[in-house]
This record gives structure tokens, sequence and C-alpha cells, in this order.
């Protein structure tokens, strides 16, 4: 069954936002290793980025690693770094091609993540700087917690050199220095996998996102089920802390 025929294409989400979880589960159940469960995601994450495509969806942002995933066991963080740069090596010049810009949000520069990784990211982002019909984000290396302490430093430095210029600490001041300010904030973010958390992802710009959960893990999701989620999204009233007849 498609979901497309049930959305409303004049009131989609501006962004969206994807915890995508469940890859160790679903392999563990077929009785493989973890890794042939991050395989199995990288087709269900472009079919949903070309099911976002097709309806028109402006923001994308999907959490690929994060600043807590350096403790699970080296061999699947290696396997997580070069997957990483395997899947941009095979789907960068198609995202190119169909007006995709790729972003990377996180501490992208940290000393753990090799080298080749991060040039193969830049060559991604630089490429696809000027598409506008979608932006995809990649969280990498992503802590919700840490974009706001890296915001807050940030805002301190240009204090203590002189650039603040009167400016006070407010809410915009500090969105203006997260990793992207002009990402929009996050109208619908879903979780794959059954939890029900958003374990640190988006703090900032989910503060006032609609949570869709689903037990389906992630290399069994796809476009049908990111449509469903956007259909159920179009069913709420979003009163960002006003009277249901203000």
């Amino acid at each position: 069954m498609s979901y497309l025929s049930d959305l409303d294409l004049e009131r989609l989400p501006r962004h969206v936002a994807i915890v995508m979880d469940g890859n160790g589960r679903w392999a563990k159940q077929r009785g493989l290793a973890r890794t042939e469960g991050h395989a199995a995601g990288e087709e269900a994450l472009f079919d949903v980025v070309d099911g976002a495509l097709d309806i028109g969806l402006e923001w994308l942002t999907v959490y690929a690693f994060s600043t807590e995933n350096w403790k699970r066991p080296p061999s699947e963080v290696r396997y997580l770094m070069y997957f990483n740069r395997r899947l941009l090596q095979r789907r960068r010049d198609e995202l190119h091609e169909r007006g995709t810009r790729i972003r990377f949000a996180g501490r992208v520069s940290d000393w753990r993540v090799p080298r080749s990784v991060l040039k193969e990211m830049d060559e991604a982002a630089e490429l696809t700087k000027h598409n506008r019909r979608m932006t995809l984000t990649i969280a990498f290396n992503y802590g919700g917690q840490t974009e706001i302490v890296d915001a807050v430093k940030t805002l301190l430095e240009d204090h203590d050199r002189g650039k603040l210029k009167g400016e006070r600490i407010t809410p915009e001041s500090i969105a203006s220095r997260l990793y992207f300010p002009d990402m929009p904030e996050a109208d619908l973010l879903i979780r794959t996998g059954g939890e029900m958390r958003i374990s640190n992802f988006m703090l900032w710009r989910a503060a006032y996102s609609e949570l869709w959960f689903t037990p389906v893990h992630w290399p069994d999701f796809g476009r049908d089920n990111l449509y469903e989620a956007i259909r159920d999204y179009q069913k709420r009233d979003r009163r960002f802390g006003r009277i249901e007849d203000q």
C-alpha cells in the first residue's frame, strides 16, 4: 500500500529529522553480523531520500553517527566510518543530479575521523553546495548537547573578541551559532526501531517537533513509512503554546 495518495502536498512539514535506529537488532534477528544491518540500512536511507525528493520535501536530516557511538566495538566504529565514505562515493553524483545539497552537522573534524572520510565529506558538500531542491543533512559525530555547548563557546569567544556589539544572550543569539543557522526547526522527528526517545538528537531544533515512533527497524523502513508519518503529522494541531481557540 502506498500512502502517497493520502498526502496533502501543500501541507508538508518543511523539515523532517530521523533517528535511524534498529540496524543491529534487524541483523541479530536474522543471525547476521551487526555490520550487515548497517549495509541494509543504506538502501532504506536512499529509498527515503528518493521518496522525500519525489514529494518536494525541503529539508531532511538523518542521525548517522552520534558522539556516543564511539563507545561501540572498534570493529563496528571502523565499519561505520568507511561505510559512510563508500555511501558517498556511490550516491553523491546521483543526489547532485537530483538537486540535493549534502551537508554534515557535528564535530566532523574530530581527530578520530579518518582523513579519507573527511575528504569524501568535503567533496560532497562542495559539489552540491549550490543545490536547493532539498537539503540532506547527515548528523555525523553529532550530539544535541554538544551542538549547544559549541554554540555557547562561540558566543563567549565572540564576546572576548569584542564581536557582540551589544548583542545579548538570547535564544536567537545561540541559534545563530548552531552548526547551520539557516536550518529551520524540525517539524517532524521520526525514530525507528521501537525505542521512544530522541537520544540527544536535534535538542535545540526539536523543541516543538511532532514526534513519531515506529517499531519498524531502519532497514525495513522506506518511503511509504515516511509518507505514513507525514500523513499522521498532517492530522495534528500544532499550537506552540497557544490554546486551541487562539
